[in-house]
């Protein structure tokens, strides 16, 4: 038996074993929200009709950002608890949609056919998903008058919990 072939077989396998072992149990979902309480990032997007909203214009509103896609289901989902939020908090709080990775058509037409309570932000390069750390969507950001992050959603939202939230920022 060569023992050299064994002993880097077992330099391989035994860390791969520990990190399974050691990740049993745990929620895959429960990613971490380490912007919670942070400045939120800034960026300078354009929306599906061509306005520019640049993220140092919304200082001193609440605001909230929600990343989706025309292909997420879950976004789909989501999508009448969105809009029923965001009418009744949107003349008090500013909603965004940011486009994850998705065509600027294909979302006009899936906003036609489901209904639009906001504008819907294109983030091309998809720099501002990278700063605000979203890792698929749905992604929700809450955002309070001093610009701070009080709340991430990962996941479509519970509409009475989004509610709760921002009623605390009134």
């Amino acid at each position: 038996m060569n023992y050299k072939v064994l002993a880097a077989g077992l330099a391989v396998v035994l860390p791969t074993l520990a990190v399974f072992w050691k990740s049993f149990g745990t929620d895959p979902h429960a990613l971490p929200k380490a912007l919670e309480g942070k400045h939120a990032p800034a960026f300078a997007l354009t929306s599906l009709t061509g306005e520019r909203v640049d993220r140092s214009s919304l200082e001193g509103r609440p605001f909230v950002l929600n990343f989706w896609a025309t292909w997420c289901i879950p976004c789909a989902q989501e999508h009448p608890a969105m809009l029923d939020v965001a009418r009744k908090y949107g003349d008090r709080i500013q909603f965004y949609g940011v486009l994850y990775g998705d065509d600027q058509e294909k979302a006009n037409e899936w906003l036609q056919k489901r209904g639009s309570a906001y504008p819907t932000l294109v983030d091309p390069s998809g720099r501002t998903a990278i700063d605000y750390g979203v890792a698929g969507v749905p992604e929700t950001f809450i955002v309070n008058r001093q610009g701070e992050i009080v709340e991430k959603v990962v996941g479509p939202i519970d509409p009475n919990e989004v509610a709760r939230v921002l009623e605390g920022l009134l």
